[in-house]
């Protein structure tokens, strides 16, 4: 769904004659691209409204993943969506009547995305929103209204989306509430009214929370957080006299309170820590009360508000080693669907039978990879140049001794997001390959509150890139990483990252892998889809003027500095991506080539922001294997075009 809030030689010997790593005993075996990077067996189920029944996301006999629904404690599985081209990996849910299935879907990743409804009886495929070139923003359902879906549509104005009630049963659409052209958010209260949203200002930046008291009454705006502060509102209590609030004012790491509706004054702190934000808020539907909010600074940690559910949380933690959260409950909420993810295994799912306080396991995604020996990843805490707190994580190979070892520098995207404690298919690929990873929390990344998130305001290619060049620079000091043998990889902004890191300290890596990164800021806001307004505007304060000022444009953008690139790169790009164009890549190559610099550019014709078909992954992610193998020395399984997937190298 829209969110507002980028030729190889044969050379497969060396995967026998390059060095590896210093093993302390046998290097593991090999773990194939397949097992790593395929199709889930079987992923995120969901409760069905009376809880007799889940879905849960699996390939169809195409290998394309589709929805399916089974009975609990049955072998009735039965595929209820068919996808034949992209696989769904978007929302996907039950409508409370228990009759209908909705999920999203686009066309090649181009993010024009449709919601369709299944009829569970007839396997009828309904198009929800059968608008061309119109988006979807927004999709909410309430149990007490259980026939319909609330969606935002930009059909009247393509810079605002409106909210349009629409009939599960019919398929009538009806406009329910006009967008005075700032709204990103809409909040609904008990009785599925729309009576909360959320705008930004196109002057300022500042995020604005409005109410109203019912459908015909007239907004007012009861907070208002200048650009810098951090707010949000999670809903409505029961008797809509109050919400549920993420805040920063009066903090510098957001707190969830409790906000009157009426003057948005602050009735009660619910939950905070001084340390890290607000993460995960856990509401119990029916009660509209919060049960349970989670902080995550190493790692994930939960604060249970709800005495009603403290023992499931202590029995919960007992089942299984990782961090564990709660994906779906039925409406009488006697079951929840529990899954568990650790740093060296697949997720796993579990029904929760809350009376009998047991666990009944379900399945994991990846179930080959329980034969592997896999990574365990460590929290560390890497200090910057400026003396701020970089929260990392570092995962070695199994076996491997901690000395001298090709490192890959893997950043993440966003860059308002962050990485933290998971099973990651990439760090257990790069691992198995004999390669140290590091994944580091630089200034500009969220959860830890607005002075560590805003000091990354302005420090594209600087200051965020400095923690970048700090953190490598502590596993070379801590004799952890060869020097010689570092790479920097990372999409989106975190592509941006590797072009800045090859531009701007060309010296500090050995080569860089680059997906969908942009590389002239300018061009990049300029590119954004009038439909993303509000997003635009804060990029634009994240960035920096680059529109209106060329020096600054030039002096950060990776495009005007590709003369310095002196290591090898390999650039990967899908061709419909509407966050970050293909004209970003271009630039980077044509830059780079214009100057007789070498760089593997492959394109995906049919993808967008990142590789959702499964042969295309493969594919891609096979052409890295080698291509680390050849410059860092580490093991790689030998590449072969893989049957299905469209990659044409450029």
């Amino acid at each position: 769904m829209r969110k507002r809030d980028t030729a190889l030689l044969a050379i497969g010997f060396l995967a026998l004659v390059a060095p590896l790593p210093a093993f302390a005993g046998q290097a593991p075996p090999l773990i194939p691209l397949d097992e790593l990077f395929g199709n889930p067996v079987k992923a995120s189920p969901q409760l069905s409204p009376d809880g007799t029944r889940i879905s849960y996301l699996a390939p169809s006999d195409k290998g394309v993943v589709n929805v399916w629904v089974k009975t609990l404690g049955k072998d009735d599985d039965v595929q209820i969506t068919n996808e034949t081209s992209r696989s769904i990996y978007t929302e996907n849910l039950w409508a409370y009547d228990g009759k209908h299935y909705l999920h999203i879907q686009d066309v090649g990743g181009n993010e024009d995305f449709h919601v369709y409804s299944t009829d569970l009886e007839t396997r009828i495929v309904r198009d929800l929103t059968p608008f061309q070139g119109i988006g979807v923003m927004d999709m909410e359902i309430d149990e007490g209204h259980p026939n319909e879906m609330l969606v935002g549509l930009n059909l009247r104005d393509p810079e605002a989306f409106d909210m349009y009630r629409v009939d599960l049963t019919t398929g009538a659409i009806v406009l329910d509430t006009r967008n005075p052209g700032d709204v990103f958010d809409w909040i609904t209260d008990d009785a599925f009214r729309i009576r909360g949203a959320l705008a930004m200002s196109a002057e300022d930046g500042s995020r604005i929370l409005r109410v109203r008291d019912g459908a015909d009454a007239p907004w007012r705006d009861i907070a208002v957080w200048p650009f810098g502060e951090r707010g949000r509102a999670i809903g409505f209590t029961k008797d809509g006299k109050a919400l549920w609030v993420k805040t920063s004012l009066g903090s510098d790491t957001t707190r969830l309170v409790k906000m009157d509706a009426a003057t948005g004054k602050e009735l009660q702190v619910v939950a905070s820590s001084p340390k890290v934000d607000a993460g995960e808020v856990i509401v119990r539907p029916r009660t509209r009360e919060v049960q349970a909010v989670s902080f995550n600074y190493l790692r994930n940690e939960w604060t249970v508000l709800d005495p009603s559910i403290r023992a499931d949380f202590e029995a919960l933690a007992k089942v299984r080693r990782g961090e564990f959260y709660i994906q779906s409950r039925d409406l009488a909420d006697r079951s929840w669907i529990v899954m568990y993810r650790a740093d060296d295994g697949p997720y796993a799912w579990y029904v929760w039978r809350r009376e009998a306080k047991r666990a009944d396991f379900l399945f994991v995604d990846q179930p080959a990879l329980e034969k592997h020996t896999l990574a365990r990843t460590e929290p560390k805490v890497i200090r910057s140049r400026d003396g701020l707190d970089l929260v990392s994580y570092l995962t070695l190979p199994p076996g491997a001794e901690p000395k001298g070892l090709p490192l890959l520098l893997d950043v993440h995207g966003g860059p308002d997001i962050r990485d933290d404690w998971r099973g990651d298919p990439e760090v257990q690929w790069l691992a198995n390959r004999g390669y140290a990873v590091l994944q580091v929390n630089f200034r500009g990344s969220s959860g830890f509150g607005k002075r560590f998130e805003n000091a990354g305001n302005g420090q594209w290619g600087a200051a965020m890139q400095d923690d970048l060049t700090d953190a490598v620079k502590w596993a070379i000091a801590e004799g952890i990483a060869d020097p010689k043998k570092v790479c920097i990889y990372g999409g989106s902004y975190g592509g941006y990252a590797v072009l800045a890191g090859l531009a701007f300290t060309p010296d500090l890596y050995a080569c860089g892998v680059d997906i969908v990164g942009p590389s002239n800021l300018k061009t990049l806001l300029e590119s954004m889809p009038k439909e993303w307004g509000t997003t635009r505007k804060e990029m634009a304060l994240m960035i920096g003027d680059v529109e209106r000022d060329e020096a600054l444009n030039r002096r950060i953008s990776p495009a005007f500095h590709a003369d310095k690139v002196k290591v090898p790169l390999i650039i990967a790009q899908g061709a419909n991506d509407p966050r970050v164009p293909i004209r970003e890549s271009d630039q980077m190559v044509e830059a780079m080539r214009a100057r007789g610099l070498p760089v593997t550019y492959v394109v995906y014709p049919d993808e967008g922001h990142g590789f959702a078909r499964m042969e295309n992954r493969l594919d891609f992610w096979g052409r890295v294997d080698e291509f680390l193998a050849k410059h860092l020395g580490g093991r790689s399984q030998p590449y072969t075009k893989i049957e299905g997937t469209t990659a044409e190298q450029r």
